[in-house]
Formats: C-alpha cells, sequence, structure tokens
C-alpha cells in the first residue's frame, strides 16, 4: 500500500471496523516496516473499537516474536494490546484425547486424498 500510495486508505480500512480479527497472530515475526504498521493500527484503534488476537503463542512469548528488546515498539505494541484487555487462554484439558477441529467439522478424510 505504501508502494501504490494508498496507505492511507488501507490503514482506514483496518482502523474503522468495530471489530477486527486478527487470526495467525505473530505466526511469523513481522519486519520493521510491519511492527511500524502494527503500532500505527493498533494506536488507532485504541478506545475506539475491539480487536481480538488469534495466536498459536501465548501472550508471554508474544514480546519475543515481537523482536523482544531488539524491537524499540515491541514494548509499544504489547502497551496498547494488554491495556484494557480480557484474555481468554484456550488450553487442552486431556492432550492425548485431543482432536483436531478439522478433523470434527472438515471434510471426510476420502474426499481430502
Amino acid at each position: 500500500a505504501r508502494t501504490d500510495g494508498n496507505y492511507k486508505k488501507v490503514m482506514a480500512k483496518y482502523a474503522n471496523p468495530v471489530v477486527l480479527i486478527l487470526d495467525e497472530w505473530l505466526l511469523l515475526k513481522p519486519t520493521n516496516a510491519e511492527q511500524r504498521d502494527i503500532f500505527e493500527l493498533l494506536h488507532r484503534r485504541r478506545k475506539k473499537s475491539s480487536t481480538i488476537f488469534c495466536s498459536q503463542y501465548a501472550f508471554e512469548e508474544w514480546y519475543e516474536q515481537l523482536g523482544g528488546g531488539d524491537s524499540p515498539l515491541a514494548d509499544a505494541i504489547i502497551d496498547r494490546i494488554a491495556h484494557d484487555s480480557y484474555r481468554i487462554n484456550i488450553t487442552s484439558i486431556d492432550a492425548e484425547h485431543d482432536r483436531s477441529m478439522r478433523e470434527v467439522y472438515g471434510l471426510d478424510k476420502a474426499l481430502r486424498e
């Protein structure tokens, strides 16, 4: 969007929804430019709307995924997420007997192959 000259339009698109769901949050470590975009987006949404983060990482691991002490924005991003937030941690009760939701609700195994 920066290259195309429509950064403000794209940022407004994601800053304005009442609820924004970020799935696979921090699956890959963001670049410095992506961190700046994340910071700006969260700053624009703060106290105006809700953001839901779905991640395979525990909240305590997010700081390191954001670059930890090597990133000047990691603290600022975590502060914007943690302030006025609610956490719902979904953990296994019996990992040995857990089944993937894809297995439960997905396509018939014969159709997948």
